[in-house]
């Protein structure tokens, strides 16, 4: 009966630690997607800087360039708040993994209990079946002996 309640619970360790590797995975992907999108919104930054420069060295209005800067502002805006999100990326991928050593060790727990017991109860029919022989080998030898 115990068995059966450490299996089920086995059971259940192992699926909450496939859920928390998932989870792991997933915020892991999704680390990597913003780091793909900041890289891409810098590069785009970038870009749009030397096209504003070689358009001023070319003439430009005042007009024009106030709108082109008020453009690089906002997108030096945009920049700031997605490294600030970023922070957060990176605090759900470390809960993640805590979540998933945490899951991890916890199964590992119940396995090394189940192996213990299984252990146990090995040792006790062992045990069981030596006695058993050792009676078989005294009742041989006791007919011998009447013989």
């Amino acid at each position: 009966m115990a068995d059966t309640a450490l299996t089920l619970i086995l059971e259940k360790a192992k699926e909450d630690e496939h859920q928390a590797s998932l989870a792991l995975n997933q915020a892991r992907l999704e680390l990597e997607s913003y780091h793909q999108q900041l890289q891409q919104i810098e590069q785009y930054r970038f870009d749009y800087s030397k096209q504003m420069t070689a358009r001023g060295q070319s003439g430009l209005s005042a007009s024009s360039f106030g709108h082109l800067q008020k453009f690089l502002n906002q997108l030096d805006e945009t920049l700031v708040k997605q490294k600030a999100a970023g922070e957060q990326f990176e605090q759900q991928v470390e809960q993640c993994s805590a979540h998933w050593h945490e899951m991890r060790k916890k199964r590992r727990s119940v396995e090394w209990l189940l192996e213990k017991k299984q252990t146990e109860q090995q040792r006790l029919r062992d045990k069981q079946e030596q006695k058993l022989m050792d009676e078989f080998s005294t009742l041989q030898f006791a007919r011998k002996l009447s013989r």
